[in-house]
């Protein structure tokens, strides 16, 4: 038996081992704990603030709230642009029990299209599903009705209310107003480089023409914040505070919708436009141009159908005719006489003889007067209260397209009248360096004679017409047209209620047009009273009758070329290519408070005093609150058929008789 071998331990050494062990734990526990408080310093202490915000950012949310957007109303108080209440069918999927089924079921309940429901699924897929989506945009009364009853069976479905624009009066005041619309990719851009982005968060439509986009910072308001807290998923949990928006302020214009609603009538049937304004201010009464389109159809987005209506129908509704460019005719013949008369080449008493044309040395083209006869010997008073082509053709001939030219852009024409919308045309004023510039042609003497009665090139727009008889009326004294009356704000007090303050815009007046002799205005103005007030005078029969003592001009447009040997019949003409019929007024004649410019294109018989003429009347009637003769312009309801585009001719006149 082997001997059994004891080992002796070294407790020593082991002690020594287990110690150093320790140690190195020890050590490293120390480490260990240095790093984490040192992290826990790093978060808690050094970058606190950064953590914070982001901890508050996870927890805390500002969701926007979009402004009431302002009204506008009319001179009288009545609204023209309301915020009408609409009603959408939106759905929270998580909250529904069978989505499917339950979109389904309300789908026949409230008979909607299998193309919507379609859209719907679509986006349920794209957003979380705790995210409300719109199932129907526009409810009508009768769906709301049928749905509140029937809620309780459709868990997560809700009707969602909200403001859209109205505009009660439609087509009648479209080319004014404009239209509020849904934001595009463009308009968000432009928001974006104007900085106004944040502002339009939760704003859903913009406006697109007229007053609506002219003033739309001031209509739109500023927007309102309602901080929320949310859970990690996103969800709201409660509210934390609101911030009310504050609502746009409310527009008063200077439109009446009694006098656009006689210019709608006086115009049914027909292509044209009437524009009224006060030359007292500037203020615009009346702005119709007809056809027109109804702004309602855009607000929610409009179909292709009916966008497809508008923008192919021959009688080009979109175009705003009030500011667009028409061949003046006669209407300028005022303003050429009293350039002959600053330039002292006429004279009151200055006469000529009219055989019934006029025609260049030397050259075999005459130049013919409306009257195939002739009005005999002529002066200033006579060629206006007459429209006698051949005084003006020989007044153009000694002025000089410079001259006249010159003059014509004093009171505005070719150019902007300032008004507060951005659909205006300048229009054309004809000049040397103007054809030069445009057709790189020069200037013909012929083409001054047809100036000088409102033909060649020369195009105004009825709102350039009323700006420059006002500027007449008023002796020089120039007034900027505008629909802007005043601006009204709602604020709130301290103790919530609204308050109301009505801030009355005022306009600067633009540089005045001075003549070398005042007695000029006086001399154009009463051969305008005379051509309303005679009785064998172009504009009598027009506004015979009136209790009010009115003043104006006629004026027949030729939009296509006739040739010299050529007669013009109406009848036989095609529809495109028939005469326009114009006319200007003013009343009452000593101290006027309204001017009227209405132009009527392819009139199918008569000229301006026939056609345009008693829809002045009309709309002065109106205005002075007398009763209106019955005639054929009166009728309410006339289709619009059989009519083509209009065109804007620059043909010299040869048309050998005419009613002006």
């Amino acid at each position: 038996m082997a001997p059994r071998r004891v080992i002796i331990r070294n407790h020593s050494a082991e002690a020594n081992l287990f110690a150093r062990r320790t140690f190195i734990a020890f050590m490293g526990v120390m480490v260990l704990l240095l790093v984490l408080f040192s992290n826990v310093y790093s978060l808690q202490v050094a970058s606190f603030e950064k953590y914070q915000t982001r901890s508050n950012s996870n927890r805390i949310k500002l969701l926007p709230v979009a402004p009431n957007r302002g009204l506008i109303y009319d001179r009288n108080g009545v609204i023209l642009a309301d915020n009408k209440p609409v009603y959408s069918l939106t759905v929270i999927p998580e909250q529904a029990k069978n989505l499917t089924e339950s979109i389904s079921q309300v789908s026949q309940l409230l008979d909607i299209s299998s193309d919507r429901q379609k859209k719907f699924f679509s986006s349920v897929k794209r957003k979380r599903r705790f995210k409300q989506i719109e199932l129907h945009p526009r409810l009508s009364e009768q769906q709301v009705a049928l749905f509140s009853v029937n809620k309780h069976k459709f868990p997560g479905i809700f009707v969602d209310a909200r403001l859209k624009r109205h505009y009660p009066f439609g087509k009648l005041t479209t080319h004014n107003l404009g239209y509020v619309a849904r934001i595009n990719r463009k308009d968000a851009n432009k928001l974006e480089l104007a900085g106004k982005s944040e502002n339009y968060a939760a704003t859903h439509g913009i406006g697109k023409l007229g007053i609506e986009k002219y003033y739309e910072d001031i209509l739109h308001g500023n927007i309102g914040h309602q901080e929320v807290e949310i859970n990690s998923q996103g969800r709201v949990i409660r509210t934390l505070d609101f911030t009310p928006p504050t609502p746009g302020k409310d527009l008063t214009l200077t439109l009446d919708i009694e006098l656009q609603m006689i210019a709608k009538r006086a115009l049914s049937g027909k292509r044209g436009a009437v524009v009224a304004m006060d030359p007292r201010t500037g203020g615009v009464l009346a702005m119709y141009s007809n056809p027109s389109y109804d702004g309602n159809l855009f607000v929610h987005g409009i179909s292709s159908k009916n966008w497809k209506k508008i923008r192919n129908s021959k009688d080009l509704p979109l175009i705003n005719r009030s500011v667009q460019g028409y061949p003046p005719a006669s209407t300028v013949k005022p303003f050429l006489a009293l350039t002959g008369l600053e330039e002292e080449f006429i004279t009151p008493d200055t006469k000529i003889w009219d055989p019934g044309w006029y025609q260049l040395e030397g050259l075999p083209n005459k130049y013919r007067d409306w009257k195939k006869w002739g009005h005999g010997w002529v002066d200033l008073n006579r060629a206006i209260e007459q429209s006698c082509n051949t005084y003006f053709f020989a007044l153009a001939f000694k002025l000089g397209i410079t001259k006249v030219s010159t003059m014509m852009e004093r009171f505005g024409f070719g150019d902007y009248t300032g008004i507060d919308i951005h659909e205006e045309s300048k229009a054309i004023m004809p000049s040397v360096a103007w054809k030069r510039a445009r057709y790189n042609q020069p200037w013909y003497t012929g083409e001054t004679l047809s100036v000088g009665i409102g033909q060649s090139y020369w195009t105004v727009t009825p709102l350039q017409l009323t700006q420059a008889v006002t500027t007449l009326v008023n002796h020089g004294e120039r007034k900027v047209p505008h629909l802007l009356k005043a601006t009204k704000e709602r604020t709130q007090n301290a103790e919530g209620q609204y308050q109301e303050s009505l801030a009355q815009v005022i306009y600067e007046e633009q540089a005045p047009l001075v003549l070398k002799n005042k007695e000029n205005w006086d001399l154009v103005l009463k051969a305008m009273h005379r051509t309303v007030q005679r009785s064998d005078a172009t504009g009598h029969a027009a506004f015979k009758g009136t209790r009010y003592d009115a003043a104006g001009k006629t004026g027949s447009a030729q939009v296509a070329r006739i040739k010299q040997d050529e007669k013009y019949d109406a009848e036989t003409t095609q529809e495109n290519k028939r005469d326009n019929a114009m006319f200007i007024a003013f009343a009452p004649f000593e101290h006027p408070e309204i001017v009227v410019a209405v132009a009527i294109e392819n009139v199918a018989k008569g000229g301006g005093g026939t056609n345009a003429g008693p829809v002045a009347r009309q709309i002065m009637d109106q205005y002075f609150g007398t009763r209106i003769i019955t005639s054929s312009i009166d009728t309410v309801s006339s289709p619009l058929e059989n009519i083509t585009p209009h065109q804007h001719g620059h043909a010299q006149t040869n048309k050998e008789a005419e009613t002006e």
